[in-house]
């Protein structure tokens, strides 16, 4: 039997996970959504947008050959641990090409198991068929369902420094492209960029042009949620630090700042990019 890959369902991005007794709510981990299907072929596993990368992925392959599994996809996401034990996207793009043992997948839905298409299946029948295939301590592990309201987990969530809350409809079927019965909403917080430049215009909001620090890739703009002293302070130090755009970066409304110029941003946590953020703080460096 013959399988292809099937698109992910994807979470609607919200403020808070939703109440009621009719969601189970999942830890969001920091990492690459995957697919790993097994057939008469062997194992695969592809990315959340359909490119094979079981060559990258071969030990967790390998844990999945072992499987007790005639033929199944599943729906997870790789992750690596950091020293905390806590997923961590910016190692995990190091470990792809370093060092494939701090590789996990972590399971959280069936789509298709020995022939027979679960899709339709209520989310938690699926999800506990899943579970029972999973051995303990494989290099593919199994997403628990956490105990407790949304709102109860999210904070604990947020104080773990984790990414975020997955919340899902009991009674789900799976259907690939966006969804409102899958729900995720991530947590925050502060890192240090490199202010490369200020974006002001008459009657819009101004925000900061943020760099990644050490590298210079640009990583995105936040908003200038500073209290007006901070914001005057900000200005005067922009006027006296005026320098040149940087290197194939053509905005007619920015500032360039000369490098040196350090923001303290709050973000979305696990984006490689910066979402909804927001400067806190600037210094010297």
């Amino acid at each position: 039997m013959h399988l292809n890959f099937i698109p992910p369902l994807l979470p609607m991005l919200v403020e808070k996970p939703p109440e009621g007794e009719a969601w189970i709510h999942e830890v969001k981990f920091d990492g690459y959504r995957s697919q790993i299907v097994i057939d008469n072929d062997g194992v695969r596993i592809f990315t959340r947008r359909g490119h094979d990368w079981t060559a990258k992925y071969s030990d967790i392959a390998k844990a999945a050959a072992s499987l007790n599994a005639g033929s199944a996809i599943i729906d997870g996401e790789v992750i690596v641990l950091n020293d905390a034990g806590v997923s961590d996207f910016g190692e995990l793009r190091r470990a792809i090409t370093r060092r494939q043992h701090d590789l996990y997948f972590v399971a959280f839905d069936l789509l298709h198991l020995n022939g027979h298409d679960l899709r339709d299946m209520p989310l938690v029948d699926r999800r506990e068929i899943l579970q029972a295939m999973i051995p303990a301590g494989s290099r593919i592990q199994f997403s628990e369902a956490l105990p407790g309201t949304g709102s109860a987990l999210f904070h604990l969530v947020e104080q773990s420094g984790l990414e975020g809350v997955v919340s899902k409809r009991k009674d789900s079927v799976y259907r690939s492209g966006p969804s409102t019965t899958w729900l995720k909403a991530k947590s925050y917080t502060v890192d240090e960029y490199e202010i490369l430049g200020v974006e002001r215009e008459a009657g819009k909001p101004a925000f900061a042009l943020m760099a990644e620090r050490g590298t210079g890739r640009y990583v995105g703009a936040a908003f200038i949620t500073l209290n007006r002293e901070m914001r005057e302070r900000l200005w005067k130090r922009v006027q006296e630090q005026l320098g040149p755009a940087p290197k194939g970066m053509k905005r007619p409304a920015t500032q360039w700042v000369k490098p040196g110029m350090i923001g303290s941003v709050k973000h979305m946590r696990g984006e490689e990019d910066l979402r909804h953020a927001s400067l806190q703080d600037f210094r010297e460096e």
